[in-house]
């Protein structure tokens, strides 16, 4: 099972031209590349864009934390007074995210691999 933070995903509004941008930042070229989600992985690191990220409410980067549970890791967060961003998803092949903002605003992401 995957452990830590991986990925951290940027909301981006011009997906074409966020997707240039990190081709040159990250210095690789995507190994996903579709409408919905463009990846790049530079040694054990993700790095996403999201171009529906804005309409889901965030406002930045959310770095995803590796769960074995989300059902009972998003119900822990939420008791210790966090707020539900996005609920939980399947965005494929078994895999689920979900995020809350914590007191200041900061998004957190969950991601339980199938």
């Amino acid at each position: 099972m995957k452990s830590g933070i991986n990925p951290i995903v940027y909301p981006t509004k011009d997906l074409a031209q966020a997707k240039a941008l990190y081709t040159k930042l990250m210095g690789v070229e995507p190994y996903a590349d579709e409408p919905y989600y463009v990846g790049f992985r530079v040694g054990d690191q993700e790095v996403g864009l999201d171009p529906y990220g804005h309409s889901k409410g965030l406002t930045g980067p959310v770095a995803y934390v590796h769960v074995e549970n989300i059902e009972a890791s998003l119900r822990q967060l939420l008791d210790a007074g966090a707020t539900e961003q996005q609920p939980i998803s399947d965005v494929g092949g078994g895999k689920l995210i979900a995020s809350v903002k914590d007191a200041d605003g900061n998004d957190i992401g969950l991601i339980q691999e199938p």
